[in-house]
């Protein structure tokens, strides 16, 4: 039997389906994030930036000695991670959650427990004798 060549070996790996499954994840999350900044940036903070006149804070600074802060930056780059972790967990791992436990229930539903199977095992072992 011949050791297989590195190339061999190589193309088995990229061929493999966990490499495809994990380039269309990377991609499908990349779309979503740039669809997620979308919607904070066009959507959200525009709403939120009512009271204030206008959707950036990077406007708002502080100077003290010479010295610029540039607090309201920090403050916009703030807002749009928490949105987009808000909206990540509101419309990724709140649905995947139900699906998973919904799974689980289904598997649980269909597969008898243990003691399930050892009342069943008793039964027929007790008719077979009477």
């Amino acid at each position: 039997m011949r050791s297989r060549t590195l190339l061999e070996e190589f193309r088995e790996f990229i061929a493999g389906g966990e490499v495809i499954m994990l380039a269309v994840g990377f991609i499908m999350g990349a779309v979503f994030g740039s669809l997620v900044t979308s919607v904070v940036e066009h959507l959200i903070m525009p709403i939120i930036a009512i009271p204030f006149g206008e959707p950036d804070f990077s406007d708002l600074i502080l100077e003290v000695n010479g010295s610029i802060i540039q607090y309201g930056s920090f403050l916009t780059t703030l807002t749009v991670f928490l949105l987009t972790a808000v909206g990540v967990f509101f419309f990724i791992v709140k649905p995947y959650n139900v699906w998973a436990r919904r799974q689980g229930e289904e598997e649980e539903a269909a597969e008898p427990s243990e003691l399930e199977v050892l009342i069943e095992i008793r039964d027929a072992v007790k008719h077979r004798h009477d």
